[in-house]
C-alpha cells in the first residue's frame, strides 16, 4: 500500500503464495514436524492500481488497512521460529504459546479497527462497558469484556483458514453466524490451510457462490509469523457475481453433510472419553494381595 501511496499512477502485482517446499523439516523434533501436516501449498495474485482511469474496471476500493505486529515481544516474536533441530536440520517451531499470541494480536488489532468501522452504538456500548469495568475496579462484580458486534460493520467476512479450531474460535469470540463463516470454512474444506492465500480463496468463495453489491463492505482477517495480525476492509465497486476457476465444480452442500457428520462424530469420541473418565474415578484402586 505505500507503494501506490507514493507512486502516483502505479500499477502493483500482488502475489501471495504458500511455499511448504522451503520449509520442509525431515528431522524428528515433534514441534517442527507439525508444519509439514498442516500447511498446503497454493497461492493467489491480486492486480492494483491507484490510476483514476481503472476506476470503472475495479472491483473494490481499498478503505482501511490495520496492521499488527508483536515481534518487540520476545515470546510473540518466538511462537512462530525458523531454526536448527539438535542435529542441525533446519525447520520451523511452532510453540505452545501460538494461540495466547495469536488471541492478543487480535485483541489488539480489533481494538485499532473498531473506531474505523463499528456503527455508533456499537462504539457506545463499548465505551459504557469500558466506563463499567473501571469504576468496578478488581473486585468481585468486575463488568464482564464486551466484544462488539462486527458483523454490523460488514457484509461479507474472510478469516484465515487457518484450521478448524481457528474459525470455531473466531466464529465464537466474534459471535458470527453460520452464514458469516461459511466462505471460511469452505476454503479449508476444499484448499487446507494455504495461510495467507486462504482469504482470496475466501473471497473467491464469496464472489462465487454469494455475489457482491454496490457498496458492501468486506473485512479480510489473517495471522502471520511475527507475530501479525492484519485487516483490511475493502468497499465494493459494483455489483457482480464471478466464476472463480478454483471453485468450479464444488458442491456446498456436500461440505455440509461432511462437516455435520464430523461434528457428529467428534462429539460422540469426546462424550465417550468423558464417560470413560467417569467410569475410572469410580473404580477404587485395589491394594495388593487383597482381592
Amino acid at each position: 500500500m505505500q507503494v501506490l501511496q507514493t507512486l502516483p499512477h502505479t500499477y502493483v502485482l500482488v502475489v501471495s503464495h504458500e511455499n511448504i517446499t522451503n520449509n520442509w523439516y525431515p528431522g524428528n523434533d515433534r514441534s517442527m514436524l507439525l508444519p509439514n501436516c498442516i500447511f498446503r501449498c497454493n497461492g493467489a495474485a491480486m492486480l492494483l492500481s491507484n490510476k483514476t482511469t481503472e476506476a470503472r474496471r475495479a472491483k473494490y476500493e481499498l478503505a482501511h488497512l490495520v496492521r499488527v505486529n508483536l515481534a518487540g515481544q520476545d515470546r510473540a516474536y518466538r511462537c512462530v521460529y525458523q531454526l536448527e533441530d539438535e542435529n542441525g536440520e533446519l525447520g520451523v517451531r511452532l510453540s505452545k504459546d501460538l494461540t495466547s499470541v495469536a488471541a492478543s494480536a487480535l485483541q489488539k488489532n480489533m481494538v485499532n479497527l473498531g473506531p474505523l468501522v463499528l456503527p455508533f452504538t456499537e462504539k457506545f456500548l463499548f465505551a459504557v462497558n469500558l466506563i463499567q469495568k473501571k469504576l468496578s475496579g478488581n473486585g468481585k462484580g468486575k463488568a464482564q469484556t464486551y466484544t462488539p458486534d462486527f458483523s454490523l460493520a460488514f457484509d461479507h467476512i474472510c478469516i484465515h483458514s487457518g484450521g478448524r479450531a481457528v474459525i470455531d474460535g473466531m466464529q465464537q469470540h466474534l459471535k458470527l453466524s453460520d452464514a458469516a463463516i461459511e466462505p471460511s470454512r469452505a476454503g479449508l474444506y476444499r484448499w487446507g490451510n494455504v495461510s495467507s492465500a486462504s482469504v482470496w480463496y475466501v473471497l473467491s468463495y464469496i464472489e462465487t457462490y454469494k455475489g457482491v453489491q454496490a457498496g458492501d463492505k468486506v473485512w479480510q482477517l489473517s495471522f502471520g509469523s511475527g507475530f501479525k495480525c492484519n485487516s483490511a476492509v475493502w468497499r465494493a465497486c459494483k455489483t457482480f457475481k464471478d466464476q472463480h476457476s478454483c471453485w468450479i465444480g464444488f458442491e456446498p452442500a456436500k461440505m455440509f453433510m461432511d462437516l455435520n457428520a464430523l461434528t457428529a462424530r467428534l462429539a460422540a469420541e469426546n462424550e465417550a472419553k468423558q464417560k470413560g473418565a467417569v467410569s475410572n474415578e469410580g473404580v477404587a484402586p485395589q491394594a495388593n494381595g487383597v482381592h
